[in-house]
């Protein structure tokens, strides 16, 4: 099991390369045959190659956004994050929120399972007033 402090200094790693659009710098965490899961993919994404396409996207259209954890809670196999979110739309950050990370590893401390639940309605509908702005 890990402990707290090792659940800190693994996301110390990981969690910044969430930010800055660096898909193949996040995707080294991750197993081959990684199970991942968050809510622009609440069925599931499988595999490195899977990954790859998804984290290549969603970095892209979230570069400046920041991920910070706020407390690790160790699991058998892993640990939950409790997460705080900036997420910028257009020019300022309009969206803060707090999510859960479920992680979960493998014999070769790869990323085998990662869930992340966090609530979009705030930041769908920023999204959609910047597109009417922009539109106009």
């Amino acid at each position: 099991m890990m402990t707290t402090e090792q659940a800190r200094e693994f996301t110390d790693r990981w969690l910044p390369k969430w930010t800055g659009n660096k898909p193949e710098e996040l995707l080294a965490f991750y197993a081959d045959d990684a199970f991942f899961l968050d809510p622009g993919r609440p069925l599931g994404i499988r595999g490195k190659e899977q990954l790859r396409i998804y984290f290549t996207k969603v970095l892209a259209h979230n570069p400046a956004w920041v991920w910070t954890q706020i407390e690790p809670i160790p699991l058998e196999g892993g640990f939950m994050n409790k997460l705080a979110a900036r997420i910028p739309v257009g020019d300022k950050v309009v969206v803060e929120c707090v999510g859960l990370c479920f992680l979960q590893f493998d014999d070769q401390g790869k990323i085998k399972r990662n869930e992340i639940y966090f609530d979009r309605t705030e930041l769908i509908r920023e999204i959609n007033k910047f597109r009417q702005s922009i539109a106009h």
